[in-house]
């Protein structure tokens, strides 16, 4: 039944009885032990925040239903008996019986205790008595299930004092039972003869524990201690790992996490090699008011550098040391700066290491300041591009000091708010400094003239404003008329020639007016089974042919490459260097269409002509940009590319480019896949003809795969591998296993690499242990890039 009369009668008991409730619930927060790896990690473990202090509502109002209400003055107690049902601020108890005692402030709850905590947390036990200070407490057969799915048991547990609660006999875990043999032990848990929590300490101590999966016990755990749950940093060690390279040898990795304020942390990481000894590393991190930034350092003594071949960089170091930072602030809601920097004493240390984000082939130092404010944005970066590479400086091949400094790279776009003329008016800036201590030059190449990049210094500032408006007819004729002005002032300063001339301009200004239409006409086709949508699209820009084409530097348009990706774009270079004239005309056909049997198709197919004037790509640069490009004659090359798919995760896709004379390919990829809930696998082809100005001289054919098959519930199998058909060689190739669950992942595989037409082979292994909210150790192996 429920009761909120007599007042006058039972008011000051509900009122102590609410409070106990209160309390109840705040003693069931103290047992939510999502117990994860805080000691052993820096993040915050979601869940209920253990040990904090429970805050309720003093103005919540208490709603109790009883079959009886039972009040005994001589005893001075108040009784709810039978299907006792108690909501306080969003807290509920239900039990057969609820006893408070106002002569000795207990609280006393039994039968089937249930407590559903107003963050979804639920609490079971057969008998709970605390005091209504919360300072002391007994609860007897607990069972605690939090909200991220974890899971607690104690035989009993009791606080003392206010801060110390000890669980008796406690098991943890974060795997759920066995649906259909709730008796069944799962897949992993955690046991000990106490569990001790700390709440000024914020510590959670464990004590003759052991480790159990399957039921069956695989290591004692004597004692040892983690940090309460809601603690977001704790100091502590880390799990270890474990490592192994051919060159490296075996090895083992720890960490220590040390919090030294709520604001800034340093973790401090060791690993000894069996080869080369102990490599240390060390991360510091401060968060600011805006922003943030970070310092790490690393450092080895090699031990067996001969490990290594000798004609490579690390064979001829023995102390071997980088420092990097990164940094992020905010000045004010649109402006930003930060810097990401790294200096090593050798090139190819922090990859021959894989320092943690610093372990790839190239990196890129820079600092920067950007603003967006509406439709402005201003982009300032300061460059400075590192290629790690095992040979030495000096050596023919070594391209890291042929990298330039870019001092700076400035990037301004500002679109007017208001139609101009009816259209959108759009000014594009950018303003780029190189320097480069070394000529690099195209290896391989048969055109000495190739050069990727000159030696000595060169500076441009480019500006652009265009103009354009849509306009739509009654037939659905789609017609984009275009303007666009632009104009490039240039200074370089070289050193470098060319046999006995200087062909470099020291210094140009170049301008370019375009006048452009586009005309589309999407033409919908539609039945009961399908939906089409063709569109024939046609462009034509009309320019100035593109001023000293060819004689001036290309930094930032080297990556060309003409595709159905790029066919209607007005200037197909992909930087500011090089910029297109000439009048050019783009046709094409675009197709979409959706099958009512969850198939859908997209495709675009086209070609590209050359009308007046000089053609650019037809005039190649230092770095041979728009060589066989397809779009080098009058009448390009076709592209085209499709793409086909479903619902059930089939996918296929082909892109192309097809000589203009005989539709023999050029360039192309082949790629597959499926996404199926037993069977993901994927494979791609891609083949390139020979191109001898770039300095290949034969076709690229490569041919890669990759496969996952789930062989039972959990458990599943993977590999990949990748193949050039050249030079008849497997590159890469991984094979592994794997087990996940909700609570447990296991991974484990082998890797293999060779370099085209090479024998010598190099071996990695590595594996993954993941035990859900305790952490894990082992190593990444997921990208095959690991030790």
């Amino acid at each position: 039944m429920g009761l909120s009369s007599p007042r006058t009668v039972v008011s000051e008991y509900l009122t102590r009885l609410a409070r106990g409730t209160a309390l109840a619930c705040i003693f069931s927060t103290s047992v939510m032990m999502s117990l994860s790896t805080a000691a052993f990690s820096q993040d915050a473990v979601p869940g209920s925040e253990f040990g904090s202090q429970y805050q309720t509502n003093p103005d919540a109002k208490m709603l109790l239903q009883a079959d009886n209400l039972i009040v005994d003055r001589d005893q001075n107690t108040v009784t709810a008996a039978g299907n006792v049902q108690i909501e306080y601020d969003g807290n509920r108890l239900v039990a057969r019986q609820v006893v408070y005692n106002q002569a000795t402030k207990r609280m006393v709850a039994k039968g089937n205790v249930e407590i559903v905590e107003r963050d979804g947390n639920k609490i079971y036990s057969d008998e709970m008595d605390v005091t209504d200070d919360f300072r002391d407490g007994f609860v007897n057969g607990l069972r605690v299930e939090t909200t991220d799915d974890t899971r607690f048991a104690a035989e009993s547990a009791e606080r003392s004092g206010g801060e110390i609660t000890t669980f008796n006999n406690g098991a943890y875990t974060a795997c759920r039972a066995c649906a259909d043999n709730p008796e069944k032990p799962v897949l992993w848990q955690v046991k000990a003869k106490k569990i001790i929590w700390n709440g000024t300490k914020k510590t959670i101590r464990f004590e003759s524990g052991r480790f159990e999966m399957f039921g069956k016990s695989l290591f004692a755990l004597p004692a040892f201690e983690i940090a309460d749950p809601s603690i977001k940093r704790k100091s502590g060690f880390l799990f270890p790992s474990f490592v192994y390279k051919d060159e490296l040898g075996f090895g083992v990795r720890g960490a220590y996490f040390w919090n030294l304020a709520p604001n800034y942390d340093i973790t401090t990481y060791g690993t000894a090699l069996s080869k080369q000894g102990f490599l240390s590393e060390t991360e510091w991190r401060h968060r600011l008011e805006n922003g943030t930034y970070s310092v790490t350092v690393a450092g080895i003594y090699q031990l067996k550098p001969g490990e290594f071949s000798s004609w490579t960089v690390d064979a001829k170091e023995r102390t071997r040391m980088m420092v990097a930072s990164r940094g992020d602030f905010k000045i004010n809601p649109r402006w930003s700066f930060g810097w990401d920097v790294i200096a090593q004493t050798d090139k190819n240390f922090s990859r021959t290491y894989k320092i943690s984000g610093y372990g790839s082939e190239a990196l890129t130092s820079n600092v920067y300041l950007r603003g967006i404010s509406g439709r402005n944005h201003l982009d300032v970066n300061f460059y400075k591009f590192k290629v790690q590479e095992s040979v030495e400086t000096g050596h023919s091949r070594a391209v890291d000091t042929k990298q330039p400094w870019v001092l700076p790279s400035i990037d301004y776009l500002y679109t007017v708010p208001e139609p101009v003329y009816g259209g959108e008016l759009t000014i594009t800036s950018n303003l780029q400094g190189i320097y480069r201590e070394t000529s690099d030059a195209l290896p391989n190449s048969t055109n000495a003239r190739f050069m990727r990049g000159i030696k000595g210094t060169s500076g441009r500032l480019s500006t652009e404003a265009e103009w354009k408006r849509t306009f739509i007819s009654e037939q659905g004729l789609v017609i984009t008329p275009l303007l666009a002005l632009r104009g490039d002032a240039i200074g370089i300063d070289t050193p470098d020639t060319f046999g006995t001339v200087n062909e470099v301009r020291s210094q140009a200004f170049r301008g370019m007016a375009t006048a452009g239409l586009e005309l589309r006409w999407p033409i919908l086709f539609s039945s009961t089974s399908m939906t089409q949508i063709l569109e024939p699209t046609a462009q034509i820009f009309v320019r100035n042919n593109e001023p000293y084409a060819g004689q001036l530097p290309n930094e930032d348009a080297q990556s060309f490459v003409f595709d159905a990706t790029n066919l209607f774009t007005r200037d197909k270079y992909s930087g500011y260097d090089r910029i297109e004239g000439g009048t050019r005309a783009n046709l094409g056909l675009r197709y979409s269409g959706t099958l009512n049997n969850s198939w859908s198709i997209h495709g675009l197919a086209g070609q590209s002509f050359h009308l007046g004037g000089v053609n650019s790509f037809s005039e190649t640069d230092f770095v041979g940009a728009g060589a066989d490009s397809g779009l080098e004659g009058k009448r390009s090359d076709y592209v085209a590319m499709l793409g086909i798919s479903n619902s059930s995760g089939l996918a296929f896709a082909a892109r192309g480019r097809f000589d203009k004379d005989n539709l023999d390919i050029k360039r192309g990829e082949l790629e597959a896949s499926h996404n199926g809930k037993t069977v993901q696998v994927s494979g791609k082809y891609a083949y390139i003809t020979k191109q001898p100005d770039y300095g290949y001289n034969d076709t690229r054919q490569e041919v890669s795969l990759r496969a996952s098959t789930r062989f039972k519930e959990n458990w599943r199998v993977f590999g990949s591998g990748t193949y050039d058909l050249v030079s008849d060689t497997l590159v890469r190739a991984q094979t592994g296993l794997a087990y996940d669950d909700e609570c447990f992942t296991y991974s484990m595989a082998y890797v293999q690499r060779r370099s085209p037409g090479q024998d010598k082979v190099s071996h990695s292994v590595g594996f993954n242990i993941s035990f859900r909210t305790l952490g894990d150790f082992g190593q990444s192996i997921s990208s095959g890039d690991s030790f």
